[in-house]
């Protein structure tokens, strides 16, 4: 019998920032960060139909899933994951490694159920000085945690993998498999500041399934970068079968910041705040001040490690759409956009789906405008760099 396979945005990367009871979890993340919250932020506000909250190993976040599970708020699903309204939740963890000679990095990592996660919780707090706390350093080798994962039927994920801190290319090597065994890496996210074309310089990726996540830190930063899937329902069974590109499922489209957005894009001087922009930088100094305060930029970095003289995009490579998060709009404050959230649902909706005068309507003929020439890639921005975002020109 044939199965009927549907389309589901998804966000694959959502730190909790405290437990309901309020103790910290992402020190970094938002307040109202709660493994409850992040689910109805997905569901109702976002409209995003499968999510990735990572931070799940942490015991005091367990007790809170379960307090889900027990009041029927909640439930466990047959394929894997947690079913809230018309959104599934992955549990994942965010583990940073540092091997011997190399600068650390950070792994996704996902399992299918609650008791699976608690497993993994066990094995790593002989292992982490807090297993309370998100992404934490694992005192193990990476290999070992890959095998413990595949024990566990789990899938792993190397995060931001070109950002310049805490990634596999950005700070720990030039190459993915002087860290990583490749046979246990189940897909690859490329971070904010990168795109399939970029990393499309480095062919040992090419046979790898990229993901754009938002690693939000805070409610309104979920789906600022997501993947549309295509499978029969949200779940964890579903998801590795899109990973692998089986069964007919798989990842339709990546939808992300244009690079030039992101905050690592081009190489920063902190000395003088300048983004240092000229094709050919090579420096370890600034041309404008002389300091050797340099952010290497995402773009830099790539040149610099690539085995390739062009960009190669396999034909298994699925578009690479620009989206542009409404925070980033001119003119669409708070507002307005509840405004809009009110007139049409959620965030999928407006930026994929209300035509540009129904938008105007509400929002206004600017904002709208925007919203619409996003969706056709017609955007002016000006690139960031040194961990400030890139900006919207307005026309």
């Amino acid at each position: 019998m044939e199965q009927h396979l549907s389309s589901f945005y998804a966000d694959m990367h959502i730190h909790i920032g405290r437990t309901g009871g309020g103790s910290p979890v992402k020190i970094s993340g938002s307040r109202d960060l709660t493994f409850a919250n992040i689910a109805k932020e997905a569901a109702e506000r976002k409209g995003i139909g499968l999510i990735g909250i990572i931070d799940c190993h942490a015991p005091g976040v367990q007790e809170d899933i379960a307090a889900c599970l027990d009041s029927g708020e909640m439930k466990e699903l047959a394929g894997g994951g947690i079913a809230y309204r018309d959104t599934t939740i992955l549990l994942g963890s965010e583990i940073e490694i540092r091997e011997p000679g190399q600068g650390p990095a950070h792994l996704l990592v996902y399992l299918p159920t609650l008791e699976d996660m608690a497993s993994f919780t066990d094995w790593l707090a002989k292992r982490m000085k807090n297993v309370g706390l998100s992404t934490q350093r694992l005192h193990a080798p990476a290999r070992s945690l890959q095998e413990e994962v595949l024990q566990r039927g789990g899938i792993l994920v190397p995060a931001h993998i070109f950002t310049p801190h805490r990634s596999i290319y950005g700070s720990a090597a030039d190459r993915m498999s002087d860290v990583l065994d490749m046979s246990l890496v189940d897909a690859v996210e490329l971070g904010l500041s990168a795109d399939s074309e970029m990393a499309g310089w480095i062919s040992e990726l090419d046979g790898f399934t990229f993901l754009t996540n938002s690693d939000a830190h805070s409610p309104g930063k979920i789906g600022r970068e997501y993947n549309q899937l295509l499978m029969r329902e949200p779940s964890f069974a579903e998801f590795r079968l899109a990973l692998k590109r089986r069964q007919g499922r798989q990842v339709l489209a990546n939808y992300g910041l244009d690079p030039r957005l992101g905050k690592y894009h081009r190489t920063f001087c902190s000395g003088c705040g300048e983004i240092i922009d000229e094709q050919s930088d090579t420096t370890d100094r600034c041309p404008y001040c002389g300091s050797s305060k340099i952010v290497r930029g995402v773009l830099d970095r790539i040149r610099s490690i690539s085995d390739r003289s062009g960009p190669y995009i396999p034909e298994l490579r699925p578009p690479y759409r620009y989206q542009i998060p409404l925070e980033f709009i001119p003119g669409l404050g708070k507002r307005k956009l509840e405004a809009l959230i009110c007139a049409f649902g959620n965030e999928m909706n407006i930026l994929h789906r209300i035509p540009e005068e129904e938008l105007a309507h509400v929002a206004g003929a600017g904002p709208a405008s925007i919203i619409a020439g996003a969706r056709s890639g017609g955007i002016r921005l000006v690139s960031g760099g040194g961990g400030t975002y890139g900006k919207v020109i307005v026309p």
